[in-house]
């Protein structure tokens, strides 16, 4: 059976049609039900997923063509969701690679090739987009079989096949000419040709479990890829945790992979990507084996989180009013369900309040951006600080991580952006010009980027994009002096005023309208100057009976600035939470009251001796 199994990973970098290419995958193999065309992507099926237009959380399928079964895993191309593609390169035996026609190899591209290349796996390079009039697929080539060399490929792997496709067309050819493509047949035939059949292992059952999702009716289910032996339903196993722990356990229900669903069967051989149920709190990393005789496989390889973030109990003066769950113990419940899914994300109570307040660590601000999106659509309610780096400390020298950061702009932009990362102490590695577009290439500390995405859009007036990959851990940089900003703090509890609101925009950006309800310390604008301000929004104009002619018509109140919740986490300041409701994201200081954070202010200068 396994001779006629192929086990593969679609990756690339970010919008650069990965998902629509499975969608055409899919809709032209032999027996799927969903062949109807409609303009939704059927992989990207999370409603976050389809918002953003990028995958998040991997996901399975499986295709028929003739008599072959290509079972396909759809990887995130993000680089902080990297925790996903490590598992996934475990259970595949080789790769599709989608490079973007115009702009060929990304550096999320990059990333994930990487880890491609070290398990060793056979690549098949796709030319993706050619429709586009900007397309150049022959320069695209030779900066992919360049970045093949530069990651180490090997001789076997730096000659890999070459198709060309229009993912959106649902075409594949060997020829980057769209007139003479009809299907991705040539997409199939590649794929069973040159990826090799999974290799089995000789001796009793082993499945190393690789992601863990959970069914209302079936519990917990495990996914992974069966490397030997076979499973059967109700079979005795022994599972082995990562500390090497064994536990007899059972399978009530072994289901392979048809289409996008799970079809439930009696036996599963060796070589194929399987699901089973039946054993409760699973983790990922750890081993399925044979009940006689049990034998772990080597656990999985997760890089160590770069970014952490304090997530605790809601305390604002609205707290309760809008989630459903917001108690310490539906907020440590939320985040250990997560720990289960997400091997990239730690959970650690923090050491001023354990009970109601934790670190988490994740790969970057978006990994943890995601997380906290997640846990507010399900009705959770809570507060967030800032986020910060993950120092270490390494033969007595401090470290922290670093990123590559490759910067898209125009040119006339280019200057601004040197300067700013230099006062962020980034270092330029490479700079290129190319139809009046520059690509510069810094190294810069993680600390550096912190709440510079926003920023670098203002300096490039939204025309410049920024891709960033972790370089690893490099000696401190020390102190950055990041510009800081100043925030108008609501002065009382009520409803905000528009004659209150008239008053305050003249010092600056606000965030809120009229009519919205606020309390003592919350952040209702920025500040035009870096320091704080306290504003009085819910002032009311004192009505008389006299009035002037014209009275009120120069008046104009300015459209507020609605903040994301990624920049909202860009905003924070040091002393500055988020809150965060199913309704909505209020930014305020951490101690509320005006005079108690004098009183803190004050206390810091004595402890310091400035």
């Amino acid at each position: 059976m396994a001779q006629n199994i192929r086990n593969i990973a679609i990756i690339a970098h970010v919008d650069h049609g990965k998902t629509t290419l499975v969608d055409a995958l899919l809709r032209q193999s032999e027996d799927f039900a969903t062949k109807q065309e409609n303009t939704t992507l059927i992989m990207d099926s999370n409603e976050l997923e389809r918002e953003r237009g990028i995958t998040i959380f991997s996901k399975n399928a499986a295709i028929k063509y003739k008599d072959f079964k290509i079972n396909i895993v759809d990887t995130p191309g993000h680089a902080d969701f990297g925790g996903e593609v490590e598992r996934i390169m475990s259970m595949v035996q080789g790769v599709l690679l989608l490079v973007d026609a115009k702009d060929g190899p990304m550096p999320q591209t990059k990333f994930v090739l990487k880890k491609a290349l070290e398990a060793g796996h056979k690549v098949i390079v796709v030319i993706n987009k050619i429709d586009l009039p900007q397309a150049r697929a022959e320069w695209v080539l030779n900066q992919t079989f360049d970045l093949f060399v530069e990651l180490g490929a090997s001789s076997q792997q730096a000659e890999f096949p070459v198709l060309y496709a229009s993912a959106i067309a649902g075409k594949a050819g060997f020829e980057p000419s769209l007139e003479s493509m009809q299907d991705v047949q040539p997409l199939f035939e590649t794929i069973v040709k040159e990826i090799p059949e999974p290799k089995i292992g000789e001796g009793p059952t082993q499945m190393l479990v690789v992601n863990v999702s959970y069914d209302n009716f079936k519990g917990q289910i495990a996914v992974g890829f069966l490397h030997a032996g076979s499973l059967k339903k109700n079979q005795q196993v022994m599972r082995i945790q990562t500390n090497g722990e064994k536990m007899p356990s059972k399978v009530s229900a072994v289901m392979t992979f048809d289409g996008l669903n799970r079809r439930e069967i009696e036996e599963a051989q060796a070589g194929d990507i399987i699901a089973i149920a039946g054993i409760e709190g699973i983790r990922i990393g750890e081993t399925i084996a044979d009940y006689e005789n049990p034998i772990a496989l080597p656990p999985i390889h997760i890089d160590e989180p770069t970014v952490k973030m304090n997530f605790s109990v809601n305390t604002s003066p609205f707290a309760g009013q809008e989630g459903q769950y917001s108690t310490a113990r539906y907020l440590k419940e939320r985040l250990e369900q997560e720990l289960l899914n997400d091997v990239a994300l730690r959970v650690d109570p923090s050491g001023s309040n354990s009970d109601s307040s934790f670190v988490v660590s994740g790969r970057g601000e978006f990994h943890l951006a995601i997380l906290v999106e997640k846990m507010r659509r399900e009705g959770y309610e809570f507060q967030v600080g800032k986020p910060e780096v993950i120092f270490k400390e390494k033969d007595g020298v401090t470290i922290e991580p670093f990123e590559d950061m490759y910067v898209e702009c125009p040119e006339q932009y280019v200057g601004t952006v040197i300067e700013k990362m230099g006062s962020r102490k980034g270092e330029m590695v490479d700079m290129k010009q190319d139809r009046g577009i520059a690509h510069l290439h810094f190294l810069v500390s993680t600390r550096g980027l912190i709440g510079y995405r926003s920023e670098f859009l203002t300096d490039t007036k939204g025309e410049g994009i920024f891709n960033t990959l972790l370089h690893g851990y490099k000696p401190s940089v020390g102190q950055i002096k990041s510009q800081s900003h100043g925030s108008l703090v609501a002065h009382e509890t009520g409803l905000s005023n528009s004659y209150g609101l008239l008053n305050a925009q003249n010092r600056g950006q606000l965030f809120i309208g009229p009519a919205v309800p606020v309390y003592e310390g919350m952040i209702v604008g920025k500040n035009a100057k870096p320091q704080d301000l306290v504003v009085n929004i819910c002032k009311e104009k004192k009505l008389s009976n006299m009035r002037s002619r014209g009275e009120g018509v120069s008046e104009h109140f300015d459209t507020p600035l609605v903040l994301s919740l990624e920049e909202c986490i860009e905003y924070l300041g040091d002393d500055e939470l988020l809150e965060v409701t199913p309704k909505n994201l209020r930014l305020r200081k951490a101690i509320l009251t005006a005079l108690e954070r004098k009183r803190a202010g004050f206390q810091e200068v004595l402890e310091s001796g400035d």
